[in-house]
């Protein structure tokens, strides 16, 4: 529950939208990035793909990063 995957499209240095497997939907932060994040988040495939990166990145390389000594 500690390892979170999250996933920002930002533009010229500003994050209009973001995938946050904690809250498991896009958010949008700016008017532009909560259309985009509408949209996405309509597609049912596309947000279980996300959540499924969870899993295959975050949760099978966090031994990589956080080694016991």
């Amino acid at each position: 529950k500690d390892i979170q995957f999250i996933r920002s499209y930002c533009y010229n240095k500003l994050e209009l939208t973001r995938f946050d497997s904690n809250v498991g939907k896009y958010v949008g932060y700016t008017a532009a990035g909560v259309r985009q994040a509408e949209i996405w988040n309509k597609d049912t495939s596309d947000i279980a793909a996300m959540n499924a990166q969870r899993e295959t990145y975050c949760l099978n390389n966090v031994g990589n990063w956080y080694r016991s000594p």
